[in-house]
């Protein structure tokens, strides 16, 4: 019998949207046939998606865009959606046609279609900002049933462009009342979709697989060992707050950031370490792929998940899968209180340690604690990896059981 033919779409690299990667590979591993359809336009990253792409069974699709290896692609795309954006606010995001809007708000919202829509399929999932509508159309083309996913809520993604905004909110309406489902990266994301939309997402965490490795006991006679990673090392993520909480703290420490440096910002960074964190060692390292998080941030004594107190409306109710990522390794998380992670908080029991938001005495009391107490600091990594254990693991029903069966309610 001929298995089951599934398309998962990102507008991102596969090595930056780990969301998509883990569900291409439940997917493949629960029998159906899997194409990924995935883009190229940062060189670093693309290095990653080689990693992952040689440790894979399933099929895929790049559309490339980079300046370097897809220069007219790069171009186009480029002219067409400045060009898309400027036609939209000109005539009003609220009243310009959907395929002009959906123009303005995915650069590569035509190259997705074809992409997706060249080959057969019989059920199209996917998600992330620029294949939004691009799911939806593709699906249509194809004439199958489609799945969206919500890692963020879109339409609050981007505090700093409200035209982008306004267009995310239009084409969330439309794509979110054609699919056969929907997926939330949080509770509360979830809950404000079925708020704007009266349709209820399936909450999906950003959770990964355990490590193999035991928790070890950690040495009470070193520095303390913190750990913080995203994609890029900017302005507007927490890390002064945790520069100054650190040198607060007083005893010695070293922050590990795993990230692509933005050099101007981190020429900022270090001016501020020396400043108010002597006590401070900062060490930055490369971006790594996906496969490889969780073992990354084994060796460390806790992690960071922290944001600022102006962050905007999707950032209070996101969980980053940075949490997830400590917790599968067996280390336990110094998180902002945003709305979700004070949630969140409530259920890792001694797993993680809050503090409030723009609260650096807050933040320098953890940490204190934590360097000081080698018994918490121990404490606190078993309770990690039980956390790990009893919910927040990728193979959990409620996470990718959650998934497989939408996929299979859909294509049903």
């Amino acid at each position: 019998m001929m298995k089951v033919r599934v398309c998962v779409v990102t507008a991102g690299h596969l090595s930056t949207c780990p969301r998509m990667l883990k569900a291409a590979d439940a997917l493949d591993g629960a029998g159906y046939d899997v194409r990924v359809v995935s883009t190229n336009h940062t060189p670093w990253a693309a290095v990653t998606d080689r990693k992952v792409l040689a440790m894979r069974g399933w099929a895929s699709t790049v559309v490339d865009y980079d300046r370097e290896t897809a220069r007219v692609a790069q171009f186009v795309t480029g002219v067409r959606f400045r060009a898309a954006k400027a036609f939209s606010t000109a005539v009003g995001t609220s009243r310009v046609s959907m395929p002009m809007a959906i123009r303005a708000y995915s650069r590569i919202h035509d190259e997705l279609v074809r992409a997706v829509s060249a080959e057969p399929a019989d059920f199209v999932y996917g998600g992330t900002t620029g294949a939004l509508a691009a799911v939806a159309e593709s699906a249509a083309r194809l004439r199958v049933p489609y799945g969206i996913d919500f890692e963020d809520l879109h339409s609050a993604e981007d505090s700093s462009d409200p035209v982008a905004n306004v267009l995310a909110a239009r084409i969330e309406r439309e794509v979110i009342g054609g699919a056969a489902f929907a997926t939330a990266g949080s509770p509360m994301i979830a809950e404000a979709y079925e708020h704007a939309y009266n349709v209820r997402p399936i909450p999906v965490h950003n959770t990964f697989s355990i490590a193999d490795r035991p928790v070890e006991s950690k040495r009470s006679d070193r520095a303390l060992r913190l750990y913080w990673f995203s994609q890029t090392l900017g302005a507007r993520r927490g890390l002064e707050e945790i520069v100054r909480g650190i040198g607060r703290m007083g005893g010695p420490a070293e922050l590990h950031l795993r990230a692509r440096a933005i050099p101007s910002y981190l020429d900022v960074l270090l001016s501020l370490q020396r400043e108010v964190a002597p006590n401070l060692r900062l060490v930055r390292h490369d971006p790594a792929a996906p496969d490889d998080m969780v073992r990354l941030a084994q060796s460390y004594d806790a992690g960071f998940a922290c944001d600022e107190v102006s962050v905007g409306l999707n950032r209070q109710i996101c969980l980053p899968n940075k949490i997830f990522t400590y917790l599968a390794a067996g280390i336990p998380v110094v998180m902002s209180r945003t709305p979700a992670q004070a949630r969140l908080e409530t259920c890792l029991e001694g797993a993680a340690f809050g503090y409030d938001c723009g609260d650096v005495d807050g933040l320098a009391r953890v940490l204190a604690r934590l360097s000081s107490d080698s018994t918490l600091l121990a404490q606190a990594h078993c309770a990690a990896r039980a956390a790990a254990e009893r919910r927040w693991h990728w193979e959990h029903p409620e996470d990718r059981g959650a998934l497989l069966a939408a996929v299979a309610g859909a294509i049903r």
